[in-house]
């Protein structure tokens, strides 16, 4: 007489298999969370804006495994960089998927005190010429405002002064061109209105906060 045919369920579960996949997907964790942590470490080595040299061979290197690990957790070099962006922006609590007006200076403290925490690049010199020339605008900023809020702190009056003086450059000029492809017409516009609701400010007798 043949034995009876034992189903699936009369076999134990795999334990060891299910053990073994759990434990591989931990030490993959943990491998990933070290490159990050390696690839973070890197940056912050670097001006905010340097990303040239956070390569896969040198987070590799940094973070003790080969260069075939790193592939392997995140495809590529944009993938590492998109993930260590991702990990930044969550370290720093900077969330944009839902901002509202009201949030952005909230924000934008967020990011800031965030890039405060890299070098700064090292900017090449004025000649001269224009050393002066950056030396004659500033005071004739600070003036026009010491004349117009002459019982601000004189703390208040160089932040409002600088605060112009961010409008009125080149490169914020040159960042609503080429970043904001705004026409000439439109960057103008759009720097005036700016420097219009400081100079009101001012005028009111409402310092920076």
């Amino acid at each position: 007489m043949s034995s009876p045919t034992k189903s699936k369920s009369d076999h134990p579960p795999q334990r060891g298999r299910t053990y073994d996949g759990t434990l591989r997907k931990e030490r993959a964790a943990e491998t990933r969370e070290r490159i990050i942590a390696a690839g973070s470490e890197l940056l912050h080595r670097e001006s905010v804006r340097d990303w040239k040299k956070l390569t896969v061979r040198a987070v590799a290197e940094k973070a003790g495994v080969n260069e075939r690990t790193v592939y392997r957790c995140f495809g590529n070099e944009r993938g590492l960089r998109d993930a260590l962006l991702q990990r930044n922006e969550k370290e720093a609590g900077i969330d944009l998927s839902d901002m509202q007006l009201g949030d952005i200076g909230k924000v934008t403290e967020k990011i800031l005190g965030h890039v405060s925490q890299y070098p700064r690049d090292p900017r090449p010199p004025l000649v001269p010429t224009l050393l002066d020339a950056k030396r004659r605008q500033q005071e004739a900023l600070i003036g026009a405002v010491d004349a117009s809020a002459e019982l601000w702190t004189q703390q208040d009056q160089l932040v409002a002064a600088a605060m112009l003086d961010v409008q009125w450059s080149v490169a914020t000029y040159e960042r609503l061109v080429e970043n904001w492809q705004l026409d000439h017409e439109q960057a103008v516009r759009g720097i005036t209105w700016v420097l219009g609701l400081i100079e009101q400010s001012i005028r009111n007798g409402h310092p920076p906060p």
